[in-house]
């Protein structure tokens, strides 16, 4: 399996960033991601990775995801390229539709209806892949109108493009279009609420795999899952319940720790629930918070 790591924390420091990065590829991270969100990212996601791109050599470098409104795509399709050629190739774009009510109310950007969101990601992905093929593109797609467009400086590297979701119609784009494909909550609500924590559940990952596969034919994406609630212990319940009252989730401790999304147990039973996401589910690629890291080392070691 690849294994990433959610850069969560506040960057108080040019240093701190430093010393933190370091330490991720020093503990053998296939994937160190930034964060785009308004309230929660701690620092903007493709800055931190041009500076994490200067003292890192092995690393690949990543997004977990970009909001494609924040961005207009030939914009963003230049700032990509830029950061391809520092990082020397590093880099996977993780980008997503967008879903959180939080980050457009402050921002004051307009928050449209989903399919309205997920027809111009899907013309952020096609201008995206087709710039990647090298030469000048001309393209009319939703939310997308270039003409003689050309990546100035070119890609070092393919880009690695994943998307993720947890809707049947992003996912479907997912499986049809992404390198990588992150199974995600339904977060249709536009909140962390009872609906989204409900698609966390074993059976709603069933489905929504099924989606990816039967969109991707004979095309085989790597699928990602992001261990929102990692923890190595004696004592899972009572560490369930601790992350249940912090979050203010609608789950018991018995919904969380059957969730693929939980990685929470004694190294035995945490090694055990990683081989079902292999094993059953095709997950290739696991990513977990910073915060959680020093727990799940141990595990890690142990795999590698």
């Amino acid at each position: 399996m690849e294994f990433g790591v959610l850069m969560m924390d506040a960057v108080t420091s040019r240093a701190q960033w430093r010393d933190r990065v370091r330490r991720m590829e020093d503990d053998g991270l296939s994937t160190l991601h930034a964060t785009d969100h308004f309230d929660r990212a701690p620092i903007s996601p493709l800055l931190a990775l041009a500076a994490a791109a200067q003292v890192t050599s092995r690393i690949r470098l990543g997004t977990l995801v970009l909001n494609n409104d924040f961005r207009q795509p030939a914009v963003l399709a230049k700032e990509i390229a830029s950061l391809s050629v520092l990082c020397d190739g590093r880099l996977e774009i993780g980008i997503g539709a967008g879903w959180m009510d939080d980050d457009y109310d402050v921002s004051g950007i307009v928050r449209e209806p989903a399919g309205r969101r997920i027809d111009r990601l899907g013309g952020t992905l096609e201008l995206l892949r087709a710039l990647s093929g090298g030469g000048a593109v001309d393209l009319d797609a939703p939310g997308v109108a270039v003409r003689d467009l050309r990546n100035v400086p070119d890609l070092v590297a393919p880009l690695r493009l994943f998307v993720g979701g947890g809707g049947r119609r992003v996912l479907t784009l997912a499986g049809r279009t992404a390198d990588v494909v992150g199974i995600n909550f339904d977060v249709r609500e536009g909140k962390l609420g009872a609906h989204a924590t409900a698609s966390a559940s074993a059976d709603a990952t069933d489905e929504k795999v099924g989606w990816v596969r039967a969109a991707a034919g004979d095309r085989e994406p790597l699928l990602h899952l992001v261990a929102y609630w990692s923890e190595v212990t004696e004592d899972p319940q009572a560490a369930a319940a601790r992350r249940i009252t912090a979050l203010g989730l609608d789950l018991t401790p018995d919904q969380l720790l059957a969730s693929p999304h939980a990685l929470i147990g004694p190294k035995g039973a945490v090694l055990e629930r990683l081989a079902e996401l292999r094993e059953r589910w095709g997950f290739g690629y696991v990513s977990f918070y910073e915060q959680d890291l020093p727990s799940m080392l141990p595990v890690l070691d142990r795999l590698a």
